[in-house]
This record gives C-alpha cells, structure tokens and sequence, in this order.
C-alpha cells in the first residue's frame, strides 16, 4: 500500500517542470527536478515534502511575486483548459500563494479565486483571515456568491473554526459572529458539497457554542430538506455528548427503552484484534418512539485514566413493544491515529445520548 507522501513522484515534477517552461522558456525545469531529489527527499514525510516543493519552486520562480503568481495561474488555467485532474499533491499551488503572497493582499486572494478551482484553497487562505480578519471576511462574503461551487465552497471551508489538519483560527473560535452571514448565504445552495461545509463548520462552531447551532437549528428548521439535513449532520457532535437541548429538538429521550443483557463475547483482546459484545433493546411502550443508538468505548490512556469515544449504532423509529438483540465488533487494529494502551477498557450503551449499561473487557 503506498503511503500519502509518495504523491510527489518523479512524473509530477516533470510535468510540473514541463507547464512552467512551456510557458517561461528560461524556466530550468532540468535543475528544478534535480533540486527536488538532490538533499533527503526519500526521508521526508508528506507535509515536509509539500513545504519542500513550494520552496524549491520558489528558487526557480521569478522573484517578484505579480510576475510569479501570474505563471502559477497560467500553469493552473491551461490544467483546467485539457481537463487535467487535480490530486493533493497540487497543493503546492495554494500553498505557495500563502507561502510568498501573505504581504500582496490583493494579487493572493485573485489567484486563491482560480487556483481553489482546480486545487482547493481551504488551508491556505487562513494566515490572510488572521492577518487581514475584516477584509479577508468580506472577500469571502463575496465568494460565498460566486457562480462556481469550488469558490462557494472555499467561503465555508476556509473560514471553518476547527478545520481538521490546518491552523487555527482563535479570534474565530472565541467569536464565531463574523461566520455566521457566510452560512447564512449558503445554506441553500444548489451543491451538496458546500451544504455539507456548511454543516461541518457549524459542527465546529458548536463545540465552542453550542447555544449558536441551537438558534440557528430553529430558525432554519424547515425551511427546506436540505437545511434540515445540515443541521442534523451539524449537530453530530452535541448529539455524541448528550446535550439535552438538541435531544429534545430532535424529540430523543430514553424513557421506556430497556437495555439488558450487555454481554461481552470477548472478554480478553489482544491488541489488532476486536471486542465483541451485544445487547438487547426493547422499546417498552405500545407506541413508536424516536431511538438514536450508540456506544461508548473507554479506551485507556498513558496515564491509566480512561477516555470516551461515542460511536453510532443506528438512528430510526422503534415500533411498539419492538425487541432486537443488536451485535457489534470493535476493532483494535494498529493504525497512526490512534496509540492503544493495555489493561481494562469499557463500554456503555447509550440511548438518546443516556449512558445505560456498562461493562469492561481487557486489552492486552
């Protein structure tokens, strides 16, 4: 399985290579590979190389950065123009407007307009929202308009609290206001990609406020299906933490569901194996109720405390007096993300965001 930082292949660059000078003959695209590969390129990993060809471009880049935008959005237009796909390791382009342009507001936030076309702009544009906080904001007010779903998009995303992966935005996350006209534009749009950034950046605005995703849930609640859906992918996270308020808007309570019978098949799991357990579930009432569905698995820490994980099982109607044993695996497979340590785990059951049962298993 090849890994993210091989991205950067030698038929990249060459291509690269070929764009730049067929447009800047006195572009050395010969010397330009040749620095990409010439100091420890196999030891670096895929941010690392990402910052390495950005800088590495830059030597071979007019120094003025009008002249050197100008070839980035040419090599990006005649990309566009044969329908050439964009992979991740494009993001050199934006990378290097941010890198090189934070000090040329105007010819930077242009480009990110073009180049977020074929290559997305969302991490790059932050350092010019912390910089120039009003006046970037209503750049993107403006895209938030635009005619082209990828800009759309770039007006959300970029502006996100808590984008995975990218720097942080703090004046953003202490006062998420200035978001707020953006998602407002949005929240209707035709595309479901920008729907959907929409409703990831007001999930992460309600890990700070949860009180502004509740307002907003009920002043855009029915407006359309589209609206409803984002608030219900936006509210994912105060769903996983129980929050009553948006359990009671969304009519959740565990009331007259039993949960017995929480039974652990393996009680002893090695570590890239898998717990396995099940359970019964009764609504108890003649009536449908509304049931969201989870577990929560405790995983222990380096310090020997344990920490909770929610995972969804399943959200529907449950018919009266309905009755289903439910199984489920969990699985302990060695990944990057997360580092397991031996000793007890639990899990609980939780309905409508009430933790029931809980039992505990050992890692070892």
């Amino acid at each position: 399985m090849s890994l993210i930082k091989d991205i950067y292949s030698i038929s990249f660059y060459q291509q690269l290579a070929d764009q730049f000078s067929g447009i800047k003959p006195d572009f050395d695209g010969k010397q330009f590979i040749k620095r990409i590969f010439s100091t420890n390129f196999n030891d670096l990993e895929w941010k690392e190389r990402t910052k390495h060809s950005t800088q590495t471009l830059h030597e071979f880049m007019p120094p003025d950065f009008e002249e050197a935008v100008e070839l980035i959005n040419q090599v990006v237009k005649n990309f566009i123009a044969t329908g050439h796909s964009a992979g991740l390791e494009y993001i050199i382009f934006p990378d290097y407007i941010e890198t090189y342009g934070i000090d040329h507001f105007e010819l930077a936030v242009q480009s990110f307009e073009l180049v977020t076309t074929f290559i997305t702009c969302e991490f790059a544009v932050r350092p010019f929202i912390i910089k120039y906080r009003e006046r970037m904001i209503a750049v993107m007010e403006k895209w938030a308009e635009s005619p082209h779903t990828a800009v759309r998009r770039l007006a959300s995303e970029g502006i996100r609290p808590r984008l995975p992966w990218a720097m942080a935005i703090p004046f953003l996350k202490q006062d998420p206001a200035p978001i707020l006209p953006i998602l407002n534009l949005l929240k209707n749009d035709v595309s479901e990609s920008v729907r959907r950034s929409v409703a990831n950046n007001l999930n992460d605005i309600s890990k700070d406020h949860p009180v502004i995703l509740l307002d907003i849930a009920r002043h855009w609640k029915g407006i359309s299906r589209d609206t409803d859906a984002i608030i219900k992918h936006a509210s994912r996270t105060l769903l996983k933490r129980g929050h009553p308020d948006i359990l009671h808007y969304y009519g959740l309570d565990a009331t007259d569901f039993k949960i017995t019978d929480l039974y652990i098949e393996t009680p002893v799991v090695k570590i890239g194996g898998q717990v396995s357990f099940s359970f019964q579930i009764e609504n108890a009432q003649p009536q449908p109720k509304a049931l969201r569905l989870e577990y929560g698995l405790y995983y222990q820490k380096s310090n020997g405390l344990l920490s909770r994980k929610v995972f969804k099982i399943s959200e529907r109607i449950y018919q009266g007096s309905e009755i289903n044993r439910i199984q489920r695996n969990q699985s302990f497979k060695v990944i990057t993300t997360r580092k397991f340590y031996t000793g007890r785990h639990k899990i609980s059951i939780i309905v409508n965001g009430e933790e029931t049962l809980m039992t505990d298993f050992e890692l070892i």
